[in-house]
């Protein structure tokens, strides 16, 4: 092997247990290696191992860990803090994590510029501005004074990326860098992806959107259980998949997947149930009219004052309904004025004109004295499950206080395990705080959470954007499931147009605070009228038809 990276039976353990086990890896310049695999299968940490970010505990071991010609089997910290930034530039997923809160950005990103350069302060200033241009970052000469909070998701990923490109390192490490970027943004990251490599830096890219990396890779890589099971050419791999895993993968799909249909394995023998399962035969509670709405938002507006300028219109006399059973998809960029509109019908935030009304009766012009006792209609679940749940508490704890929402005391936890059960955990979840569960198991326990109040509508905000593809078919399943067997009506919102299209019964698109465009899901995807549904269509990158 020769190249920026090479790599040979890569070992990283913790204890006595092996995460990674005899990887071999290498990257030539300008080249992109994708890792692919479920949660789990250690591609994360075999990315980290080639930053020295394994962390303390670890155990890292191979015959061959040479970066940009050095080997660096024996590197010490300071060693590894010379390589790092310079050598190779990092991207991680979660931007707010990684981003200092309590700093401007420009200024973060110039501390790399200032620790392994000798620009001035003036020229370092530029070099901040000129990279966040790259990245795509709106009024970069404003965003550069602000802080990780001020920002949205997606400028904060472009600040992160800014940060890993600033020195021009010669090898970039992007794990799951476009995973919380709407699709136009997407596009634009990936684009910039491949400029980069296109100048001659090797990128070692981490995804569990296989249509991302059908657009930018040229090798793929797909890890199982700390092992590599399966490697070669995105055609090879996509096209004519030999090992299970990776046909698993791309089984989990949504894309192309019809409404209602089984992304994941039904049986031992790892069948896949493709047979549409129709709308109508989902359930509807007795007591409803199936007709009538249950959540009904008519021509509501909020704006925000802004110092020195117009106020920011964030929703713009918005109009639309959810009948029960039914999932509406809301679709559009970062900013478009999504979440503006989920608060409202949540009555969060209050429209400025305009009224929300839930199941016949009035709902945002209610004081949330008399509208506490309705809550129990509307569960929401939200892309951090993490960041929603006290940390302190364990899940026994957090369901039960949901309960009590509802009425219900549940000293014995019977209700509680039965909330586990209904989305497919054992009840021995019921004694772990959140921190001590999986990406997908700490979503099933905020999907539980929204079903003790036994909801009508269960508000989805972005539910799946940070799970795997495999974990993310498992909660699809699990929400389409729970639909058909409680009636349940769905506020699906997402970037991920193909998590969507599979989800949706009718899509409402959402652009600089209006609703643009409203219809039947498979019409709107097959004929987009308006020009900025076009646009999001034809920025979302698909996986090619041999990959099915």
């Amino acid at each position: 092997m020769s190249g920026l990276i090479s790599v040979r039976d890569l070992r990283v353990s913790f204890g006595d247990r092996e995460v990674v086990r005899g990887v071999d890896i290498a990257v030539a310049p300008g080249e992109t290696l994708a890792l692919v695999g479920e949660s789990g299968s250690g591609k994360s940490v075999t990315a980290r191992a080639l930053l020295g970010l394994t962390g303390p505990g670890a155990a890292v071991t191979a015959s061959q860990l040479d970066i940009d010609g050095r080997d660096l089997r024996a590197a010490s910290e300071r060693e590894w803090r010379g390589v790092r930034g310079s050598r190779v530039g990092l991207v991680s997923q979660d931007a707010l994590v990684s981003l200092d809160p309590l700093r401007p950005i420009g200024r973060e990103i110039a501390d790399t510029l200032r620790i392994h350069t000798r620009l001035s302060p003036s020229a370092r200033t530029e070099r901040v501005l000129e990279v966040l241009r790259e990245v795509g970052m709106p009024d970069p000469e404003v965003r550069i004074a602000q802080r990780a909070g001020e920002l949205s998701g997606g400028q904060r990923q472009r600040a992160l990326i800014a940060s890993a490109l600033a020195l021009r390192p010669p090898l970039l490490v992007a794990d799951e860098p476009t995973t919380a970027l709407d699709v136009t943004v997407q596009a634009r990251i990936l684009d910039l992806l491949g400029s980069v490599t296109a100048n001659g830096t090797g990128l070692v890219l981490i995804s569990h959107d296989l249509a991302v990396v059908a657009r930018v890779a040229d090798r793929i890589a797909v890890m199982s259980d700390g092992r590599i099971v399966e490697t070669g050419t995105v055609d090879e791999v996509l096209g004519a998949a030999r090992a299970q895993q990776t046909r698993r993968l791309i089984a989990a799909i949504p894309s192309g997947r019809p409404r209602g249909s089984r992304l994941r394995p039904v049986d031992a023998a790892g069948v896949i149930e493709t047979r549409p399962r129709p709308t109508a035969e989902r359930t509807v509670r007795e007591e409803t009219d199936p007709t009538s709405p249950i959540l009904d938002v008519r021509g509501v507006s909020k704006a925000y004052p802004r110092r020195g300028t117009e106020p920011l219109v964030a929703v713009d006399d918005v109009s639309l309904s959810i009948r029960p059973g039914e999932t509406l998809g809301l679709v559009g960029e970062s900013g478009s004025g999504k979440s503006t509109l989920a608060r409202i019908a949540l009555a969060l935030t209050a429209p400025d004109r305009g009224e929300v009304v839930v199941d016949g009766e009035s709902w945002s012009t209610l004081r949330e004295s008399k509208r506490r006792a309705r809550r129990h209609l509307m569960g929401a679940i939200y892309q951090d499950a993490l960041s929603s749940f006290d940390p302190r508490l364990t899940t026994g704890q957090i369901l039960a206080d949901a309960l009590l929402v509802a009425g219900v005391r549940d000293g014995g936890g019977r209700r509680a395990r039965e909330l586990l059960d209904s989305v497919g955990l054992p009840s021995a979840v019921l004694a772990r705080r959140p921190a001590r569960l999986s990406g997908g198991q700490r979503q099933r326990v905020s999907i539980a959470r929204a079903l003790a109040t036994s909801p009508r509508l269960l508000l989805c905000d972005e539910p799946v954007s940070a799970l795997d593809v495999g974990v993310q078919a498992t909660v699809l399943d699990l929400l389409d499931d729970l639909q058909r067997e409680h009636g349940l009506a769905l506020l699906f919102i997402s970037h991920d147009l193909g998590v969507v299209r599979h989800m949706s019964d009718r899509i409402a698109v959402m652009h600089a605070g209006r609703l643009v465009e409203t219809g039947d899901a498979e019409a709107v995807f097959a004929a987009p009228q308006h020009p900025y549904t076009q646009l999001l269509l034809e920025a979302t990158p698909t996986l090619p038809q041999s990959g099915r």
